[in-house]
């Protein structure tokens, strides 16, 4: 795999060709700075943003706009970091160190700018691009990389465990097409040292198995559209064997049980859009409520969405685009070796013991898998009375003294504890306010410890990850921790994906290969406005935009802040009425992005009934239509596809073909009775459909030229077919 695949693979942003860069900085070294300046006029020499070379080069920096430019063969391009296509963002999301023009390390604003790569992705990047290509360039046998050197090179800030991580991973072992490494050293220390071999390879990471369908079936009203959306929609969801009885002839019932079926399981959803449907119905928004920010907690850290006023406060509300989204990335499917918390779950934030103080006690959860208190006293409240919050704060006043209307911490820290952490729950290890040392999973209720020497309120935890020189608390949670003991965290603050990448490492990373298939139904897709449902989302419904593609793409949520991208198993269905007049305002990006499908009236399904064929009476309708109208309003076969008796086609005919087609041509009933063939009274035959009348002109109205003939048209009460057998 060249390297410069290989780069694009790692990356989530745009990047360039590394080899095209290291031209373009070869021929700067070549004419000199006044030389290429000189051939290159536009690109004067930058005052802040320069780039540091991948290998030993004549120059330390050089100039970042001058080389990304020439690099990309554009005549102008913008300094900086602000846009995709920016010379800084650009180079560094190829893995180039951003300098100043002495040489030092310029912070990476990536909390700001989405399409900046960061964490492991940065890392892998800059590994490949200024460890393993040039010593494959050389020809070398290996190449080493040492943590500590690695880490500071990036400018990191103790993040050695992410380093070792990223430097060892599956992902990147695929990416640069190198075995797993020889390791010397402790697991996440400065010293640590990877030699990778470089004579041999390993096969490309895989791609996404699943290819997305982007769907829109299309066609008049009653062509069957509902049905051929479940139709759709399951063989989506089941594979070959499953599909085959549902396929059959009368399976009908079988294939709408199986629909129903995978929408109790949530793997199919249905929407319909409408005028007023909006982004923040659609996507996420914010609703009032006056929940506080943690309904178990009040004091707990605000999502930031809103400060509570008037008794309420704004929320970030997930909708029903970003549930399915999430329910799709997260599915797993049969692949044991693909791991997700369970973000349903709090999370428990949690101090054994004071740092560098207390490290016996913080070893001892560690080592034996527990979690202790020490605030509630040395009382034993293991029974269930204390399940009660008013209960614990009544008992320890009994044997205390009384708390008043005050708060006690050890009432709040006991009762978080004891009763609201519960089985199945998660709890990070603090290091301070700004480290996690661990993280793990509660499997065992409270139980009181009389023989600890400390701490006697104690839990059984599964510890998932532990690092004693831990991680950052900013990579999944943006608030300080507080120095409280014991607090739930706000669920709405927490970004899963990078905590599961930090806790789980590469068994969380990357969709499944066999997630199961979603799918989301979007009725009358036509009738919102695309643009303001879907917003800066249109363009990750691309197939090769989705999650774990070649060209990923992820974007920030506006509400939420969180980065958001499209899984490649979450298809979409949509439907669209031709006869919507709104049809004619559908979004260029959309019909881009979709195939679609065409259902017309199929008249062949249909049989006769009661003498009269339903078949030459729909394709003489539809005959009409097309000549008067167009093909896009003709009557669709399921109409008349559920008749078995005269009078269920006549009530067809009387309460829905007739009202439609006077809905079609706007209440001209000339046109509506040549559709039915009764244009033409007053020749002697009998009239099939409409009664027409003469109107006369009210006295006194003749002399001024009311000349015009006028009827009046009534529905008659029994019908005549005969007019509609034959063209």
């Amino acid at each position: 795999m060249a390297n410069e695949e290989v780069v694009e693979q790692v990356s989530s942003g745009i990047e360039l060709d590394r080899s095209a860069v290291e031209k373009a900085m070869s021929l700067y070294d070549e004419l000199g700075a006044e030389g290429f300046s000189e051939r290159y006029p536009a690109f004067a020499a930058p005052k802040e943003f320069w780039v540091r070379p991948s290998r030993q080069r004549d120059h330390s920096v050089y100039p970042s706009k001058a080389i990304a430019a020439v690099a990309r063969e554009m005549s102008s391009i913008n300094g900086g970091w602000s846009q995709p296509l920016s010379a800084g963002a650009l180079l560094h999301n190829t893995g180039y160190l951003i300098v100043n023009a002495e040489g030092q390390l310029l912070p990476v604003p990536t909390d700001k700018y989405a399409h900046l790569i960061h964490g492991a992705n940065w890392i892998r990047a800059f590994a490949l691009t200024n460890y393993i290509a040039p010593a494959r360039e050389r020809g070398d046998a290996s190449v080493s990389i040492t943590s500590g050197v690695l880490h500071k090179e990036l400018g990191l800030n103790q993040n050695l465990p992410n380093v070792c991580q990223a430097l060892r991973g599956k992902i990147f072992l695929a990416y640069a097409s190198v075995p797993p490494p020889e390791q010397e050293g402790p697991d996440h220390g400065s010293t640590t040292r990877f030699t990778f071999n470089l004579t041999s390879k390993v096969s490309k990471m895989p791609q996404p198995t699943q290819t997305a369908t982007n769907l829109i079936l299309y066609g008049p009203p009653g062509t069957g559209k509902t049905y051929k959306t479940a139709l759709e929609a399951v063989q989506l969801c089941l594979n070959t064997d499953e599909m085959r009885p549902l396929l059959e002839p009368g399976a009908r019932q079988r294939l709408m049980e199986a629909y129903r079926r995978l929408v109790a399981e949530r793997r199919i959803e249905f929407v319909t859009f409408h005028q007023s449907y909006s982004y923040e119905e659609f996507v996420e928004g914010l609703r009032p409520t006056t929940e506080p920010s943690d309904s178990s907690q009040e004091d707990d850290e605000s999502d930031g969405s809103a400060r509570a006023t008037g008794g309420f406060r704004l929320a970030t509300k997930d909708g029903i685009f970003k549930r399915i989204c999430e329910r799709a990335h997260l599915d797993t499917g049969n692949d044991t070796d693909k791991m997700h918390l369970d973000r349903q779950r709090p999370i428990f934030k949690m101090a054994l013991g004071q740092k560098r103080v207390e490290e016996d006690r913080i070893a001892e959860g560690l080592n034996n898998g527990l979690i202790h208190l020490g605030w509630g006293g040395k009382i034993d409240w293991t029974d269930s009375r204390f399940d009660s919050g008013p209960e614990v704060r009544k008992e320890w006043e009994a044997r205390n003294y009384p708390i008043g209307s005050g708060r006690e911490a050890n009432v709040e820290m006991l009762f978080a504890f004891r009763s609201q952490m519960r089985v199945g729950d998660y709890v990070v290890l603090s290091d301070g306010r700004d480290y996690i040392r661990a993280f793990g999973r509660v499997t065992g209720e409270y139980y009181f410890d009389e023989a600890a020497e400390y701490h006697p309120h104690r839990r059984k935890v599964e510890w998932i990850w532990n690092n004693p020189e831990g991680a950052l608390r900013a990579k999944f949670y943006p608030n300080y921790f507080r120095r409280q003991t014991i607090y739930r965290l706000n669920k709405t603050l927490v970004n899963w994906d990078a905590l599961e990448e930090l806790v789980l490492g590469d068994k969380a990373i990357g969709p499944a290969a066999t997630a199961r298939p979603y799918v989301l139904v979007i009725d009358e897709i036509n009738r919102a406005n695309i643009s303001k449902v879907f917003g800066e989302l249109i363009t990750l419904l691309e197939t090769d935009k989705r999650l774990g593609c070649v060209n990923e793409i992820k974007v920030t949520l506006p509400y939420s802040n969180r980065e958001f991208g499209v899984p490649p198993n979450l298809h979409i269905i949509g439907t669209m009425n031709t006869a919507d007049r709104s049809i004619a305002l559908l979004d260029t990006a959309l019909r881009r992005r979709f195939e679609f499908k065409e259902l017309m009236p199929d008249p062949k399904v249909l049989k006769t009934v009661a003498g009269i064929d339903l078949a030459a009476v729909l394709t003489t309708i539809n005959a009409r239509i097309e000549f008067l109208f167009d093909r896009e309003h003709q009557i669709g076969h399921a109409y008349f596809i559920g008749c078995e008796s005269r009078e269920q086609v006549d009530n067809v005919m009387r309460h829905k073909v007739i009202p439609l087609l006077a809905e079609y041509f706007y209440e001209d009933w000339s046109k509506v009775a040549a559709i039915l063939g009764d244009a033409n009274q007053g020749d002697g035959r009998k009239p099939g459909f409409l009664d027409r009348t003469r109107l006369l002109a009210p006295p006194g109205l003749d002399a001024d030229g009311h000349e015009r003939v006028r009827y009046a048209w009534s529905v008659r009460k029994d019908f005549d077919y005969s007019g509609l057998l034959k063209p």
